[in-house]
Formats: C-alpha cells, sequence, structure tokens
C-alpha cells in the first residue's frame, strides 16, 4: 500500500477505482467515485488516498483527510453523504493497521456506506438515508405516491396547478440548468435557511461553496453536478444541487424562496426532479440522512449510513474522543426523543431569530 495525492493518481488508477466500484453491486453513489475525491483535495489540501497493489494492479482505494497532529477524517467530511474504502472483493486489511499505515491515528466518518468490512463494529450510531426509487419510470413512482402518500401528492400537485394559475409568467423546470448565477441564488436561499434555523451556515465556509462551485461545472461518468431549477417566467423559486452518476442522483443542497412559500415550490421541485431524472436513466435518488417529513412522504425506501470512528490507542486518539464524544452522545440523546428533539428545534430557531433581530 502507499499514500499519494489525489490529483496523483494516473488515469489507471482512476479506471481501477471506477472498475472497484462498479463491481461492488453497491449503488453507484457520486460521493464514492474518485472524481469527488479529487475535486475535495483542489480546496483541502491534505485529502490524501491510500492505494493497495497485487500483481502490479491497483485492488483498493482509501480516501481520507490528514489533519496537522494525525488526526483523521472521510474524504469531504462534514458534506460528503457516503464515505469508505473501495476495496477489490476479499481485500479486508485490519482498520488499525490501515490507519497505522496512513499515518493517523484515528479516522471519523459521519456517512459510512453500509456493508464495509474493514471498519465493520466501528459505527457509534446508524441512520436511515431515506431514497425514491424511479426504476421502474416516474409513472409507477407517481402511482405509488397515490397509494402509500395520497394526501401529500394531491396537495402538491394542486399547489403545483394553483402557482401555474397565479404565477406571473410561465412555470418552468429546469433540470440541469448551468447559470452560475442560479447557483448562488440557491446559495443565498441556503444560507439564509441555514441561518433562519439556527444552523451553522455551510456556505459561510470558503472550502464548501468553492467545492459546490466547482462540482457545479464538473462532468465526469460518476460524479456530476445537476443544478435543479423550478421558474416562473425568468425567476428561480425553487432550486437543488445535487450530484449524479449514470445511475444515482444523491440530493445534496435543496431551497426555495421564502417569498412563494404557500405553493411548496420546493414539494414540487423535488417531483418534477424525480421526473426528469426517470427520464435520464437514473434508477435512484437518494435524499441523505436525516428525518424530514418530506423525505418520509417522497420515499419508497432507505439505505443506511452511520457515523463513528476507528483508532489507533495513544494520546491523540485520547485527545480526540474527550473533545468529541461527550457532545456526540448528547446529539444523540436528543435524536432519539421525538419531543425533546422538537424542543430543541424550536430553541434553535428562536435564537436565530433573536440574532436577525440583534
Amino acid at each position: 500500500m502507499r499514500v499519494v495525492r489525489p490529483g496523483e493518481l494516473g488515469e489507471r488508477e482512476i479506471e481501477a477505482w471506477r472498475a472497484l466500484r462498479a463491481a461492488s453491486g453497491a449503488p453507484a453513489n457520486p460521493f464514492m467515485e474518485p472524481e469527488f475525491t479529487r475535486a475535495v483535495a483542489e480546496v483541502r489540501p491534505r485529502s490524501r488516498v491510500a492505494v493497495w497493489w497485487e500483481d502490479d494492479e491497483p485492488v483498493g482505494f482509501f480516501p481520507f483527510e490528514k489533519g496537522p497532529l494525525g488526526q483523521g477524517r472521510a474524504i469531504g467530511f462534514g458534506v460528503s453523504d457516503s464515505q469508505g474504502a473501495v476495496l477489490r472483493p476479499g481485500l479486508r486489511p485490519g482498520a488499525r493497521a490501515v490507519l497505522r499505515a496512513c499515518g493517523i491515528a484515528m479516522w471519523e466518518f459521519d456517512n459510512l456506506e453500509d456493508g464495509q468490512p474493514v471498519f465493520a463494529g466501528a459505527a457509534s450510531e446508524s441512520f436511515a438515508s431515506p431514497v425514491i426509487d424511479v426504476g421502474e419510470g416516474y409513472a409507477a413512482y407517481e402511482a405509488l405516491l397515490r397509494v402509500q402518500s395520497p394526501k401529500f401528492l394531491r396537495t402538491t400537485l394542486a399547489k403545483e396547478r394553483r402557482l401555474a394559475r397565479q404565477a406571473d409568467g410561465e412555470v418552468r423546470f429546469v433540470f440541469d440548468e448551468r447559470d452560475p448565477a442560479a447557483l448562488r441564488t440557491l446559495m443565498g436561499w441556503k444560507s439564509a435557511q441555514y441561518r433562519r434555523t439556527g444552523r451553522g451556515d455551510r456556505f459561510a465556509k470558503e472550502w464548501i461553496s468553492t467545492l459546490v462551485r466547482r462540482l457545479h461545472q464538473q462532468r465526469a461518468p460518476g460524479c456530476s453536478g445537476v443544478l435543479s431549477v423550478l421558474y416562473v417566467g425568468e425567476r428561480p423559486i425553487a432550486a437543488h444541487f445535487g450530484l449524479r452518476s449514470a445511475t444515482v442522483l444523491s440530493c445534496w443542497f435543496p431551497a426555495y424562496d421564502p417569498a412563494f412559500a404557500k405553493y411548496s415550490p420546493g414539494l414540487v421541485l423535488h417531483l418534477r426532479m424525480a421526473e426528469a431524472a426517470a427520464a435520464a436513466g437514473i434508477g435512484m435518488l437518494d435524499l441523505g440522512r436525516g428525518d424530514a417529513e418530506y423525505k418520509n412522504a417522497l420515499k419508497t425506501g432507505e439505505l443506511t449510513v452511520s457515523e463513528g470512528a476507528v483508532f489507533v490507542p495513544g494520546a491523540p486518539a485520547a485527545l480526540h474522543w474527550l473533545g468529541r464524544e461527550p457532545a456526540r452522545r448528547v446529539h444523540s440523546f436528543v435524536r432519539s426523543r421525538p419531543a425533546l428533539a422538537a424542543r430543541a428545534r424550536s430553541a434553535l430557531n428562536g435564537v436565530a431569530r433573536l440574532r436577525g433581530n440583534a
């Protein structure tokens, strides 16, 4: 095994990575493709990839970020929705041996892909990641919604028709919008939403905003940026930016113009995204980890992702545990109690309103 910078991977290694992912049987999540790792490396200089070789052939890849004190994290930690190693079947190195070879004392993850044998048993908590299956076409999906979520579908379609009647301009949907101005609008909405709900603004971090802008321009077999926009005339009223492979659309950053909230434009947008994705040959939309009413209404199934960490015993690992584990346990305690979680969200919203009035 050798450790390299992602930009040092040659075409032979990139093709081997793609082939291993295709042969794995796992959903073709674009976050697990080499192009995502290389994009992150452009804005996160401490990104690295461990590469396993056998008989002069690359047979495994493990992307990670290496901190200054030897702490390691999943590539794109905090924004990546699928993480882990890409290995040839049967290749199962020990987790601690991998960390030692990478020169890190620990490796932290927050969206570990299900079925990662190297890190089996390292998860502290697992979560559902709702998905929409449109493999049989959009008509079949909508028929399922009529049975599974009839009130949601009926209400959303009625609001879409009302928007079309009352809007000052034609209502239209663009699945793959290339205009950077539309992306800036989405990022502005999302930042405002983060602040309004008392959450940290991801786009206030330069590396995240730069990464999203670069991925918007990226076209690669397994990882292309897709900006979907719902317009009234020339005015965007809802948008979503995600990543797609040939068969999976990973939903990432959705937001809408609050001025149009009564029409539920975000929900309308997701239905049109599902329709356009099915027409483009995409079989699955991964809505991402997290409990939300709209995800429960839209989903047809779930994947599983996990958070946790692997440690090499020693002082750096102990310091990290002391710094992170208490807060993680508090968050887990609150999440597991719906009434308490609702009060916590209400408190965050109140703090956000106070900040806005300050």
